[in-house]
């Protein structure tokens, strides 16, 4: 049984839809929820379904990425997982701390990598008339949004979309992506999950 860890940074949907998919014959179970905000309320759900939560606020480390990672290290390396899950996880997170967890991190990005890493996604697929978006899950290595894809998901794009609607019908599929591909690479299996 594949231990896993979630990081997230506010309400956590994604990370309560992978904690409700790892029961019954699924290969993995949650070992612990952890955020960089003590507020996010993801993690009174989590612990609510009665899941480990830790928090280190990252605003207590000021710019020293360094420190911040060194204490978030102390509750996930307690929990000895061995599938760490980014989900919905706003910090970028430095080389050195991505290559302890190489080949067995996580993360969920709400556009069809390779286009439009890092931010404001939806609005970038709207103004550039791209006639479909989505949602992708890869491993993370250490450049952003740039490790091997596990998993995409696509939604058209509708006349008159604003970014905040076309954010809201991407953010339904990455809720069945990524359980799916957490499932499957839990289970040993690397290929990636396509959906539409």
């Amino acid at each position: 049984m594949k231990r896993v860890a979630l990081l997230i940074s506010g309400g956590g949907s994604n990370m309560l839809r992978l904690v409700e998919s790892m029961v019954g014959d699924h290969p993995a179970r949650p070992v612990l929820v952890a955020s960089n905000d003590p507020e996010a309320s993801g993690l009174a759900k989590a612990a609510a379904l009665g899941v480990p939560v830790a928090s280190v606020d990252h605003r207590n480390f000021g710019k020293d990425r360094a420190a911040f990672e060194a204490a978030l290290l102390q509750p996930i390396l307690a929990a000895e997982p061995d599938i760490i899950c980014l989900a919905g996880f706003m910090r970028v997170l430095t080389p050195s701390f991505v290559r302890q967890f190489e080949g067995r991190m996580l993360n969920i990005h709400p556009s069809l990598l390779p286009k439009y890493p890092g931010l404001h996604t939806h609005q970038r697929a709207l103004d550039a008339g791209d006639i479909e978006a989505g949602c992708s899950v890869h491993e993370v290595t250490a450049e952003l949004d740039a490790g091997p894809l596990l998993g995409q998901a696509r939604v058209p794009v509708l006349q008159g979309d604003t970014a905040e609607a076309l954010a809201a019908r991407v953010l339904v599929m990455e809720h069945k992506l990524y359980p799916q591909v957490l499932r499957r690479y839990a289970s040993g299996d690397r290929s990636p999950v396509y959906l539409s």
